[in-house]
């Protein structure tokens, strides 16, 4: 009788507290640096700043830094997850503005060899947090690595973070050619980083607009530029983001601005991955737990 009790309580809160919906979103780019943790670790910042939950996933599982380039010292990682040590809230450490950082393990070749199997046991330990969350930020490995595919396909926004350099150019081309072709996704958000105006950031995501156009079935979306700035350098050297170190330079402006477009994004109502659909029981048995 008190178990009926109680799920009639549960049942009720959810009708009054619908779950928020969450804003699903991975980083990726096509080659290694060119910057793409430092644009994510940012506008977690800036979109923490804003009053928004936010999560941010170290999801380049082999070569995790996020921890080291905020300073921070986790004592457990995603490692623990997987062994069944810990769950996901005992990993997660928090940072700037109050983001909530999920770090993984760094230098750990198993770590970088998840079979698929491993990667869906992984999405699954959401389901273990009980907190709200307004967006989930993955950043994960560069190139087009399994663990690329799986975050990407399973969230609702996929930024591609380049650089004005032809490699760049051309690895971003292969892993919007790979997700779209042979995994569905349709739509691409770009951000040119280290860029030294809008006008050439502009010019670089016409480039690559201009190849997407002739021979894939996909909409790009030109986020904006990150500029040149040496606020941004000083503010790795001092292992801090530059939104929270110098809140006024030019690039933490232009995360500033990025973050504010991320935020007058639609959520999907529908999940198109299991990413969206273990976030929403996250949602539901924190609301259940109240």
């Amino acid at each position: 009788m008190a178990e009926n009790s109680q799920d009639q309580a549960a049942g009720l809160r959810r009708q009054l507290n619908p779950p928020r919906p969450v804003k699903v979103i991975a980083i990726a780019s096509g080659k290694g640096g060119v910057g793409k943790t430092n644009v994510t670790v940012n506008l977690g910042v800036a979109m923490a700043s804003l009053g928004k939950e936010v999560v941010l996933l170290d999801a380049d599982l082999g070569l995790a830094n996020i921890d080291v380039m905020l300073g921070l010292h986790p004592q457990y990682n995603l490692l623990h997850v997987l062994d069944g040590s810990k769950s996901l809230r005992d990993i997660i450490v928090e940072g700037p503005a109050g983001l909530k950082i999920i770090p993984a393990a760094s230098g750990v070749q198993k770590m970088a060899e998840l079979s698929t199997a491993e990667h869906a046991g992984m999405i699954q330990a959401f389901s273990e947090m009980d907190q709200h969350i307004d967006v989930l930020l993955i950043d994960s490995a560069a190139g087009i690595a399994d663990s690329v595919v799986s975050f990407s396909k399973a969230a609702q926004e996929v930024i591609v973070v380049v650089c004005d350099e032809p490699a760049s150019i051309t690895d971003a081309y292969a892993l919007i050619k790979l997700l779209s072709r042979e995994h569905g996704v349709e739509r691409f958000h770009i951000i040119a980083n280290m860029s030294r105006s809008v006008q050439e950031g502009r010019e670089l995501f016409d480039k690559i607009a201009l190849v997407c156009e002739r021979f894939l079935d996909v909409t790009l979306d030109f986020m904006g530029i990150v500029p040149f700035d040496d606020d941004l350098r000083s503010a790795v050297k001092k292992q801090r983001s530059v939104v929270d170190a110098y809140p006024r330079s030019k690039s933490a402006t232009a995360f500033a601005h990025l973050a504010k477009k991320i935020e007058y994004w639609p959520v999907q109502k529908q999940p198109r991955g299991h990413m969206e659909f273990f976030v929403e029981r996250l949602i539901q048995a924190s609301m259940e737990m109240a």
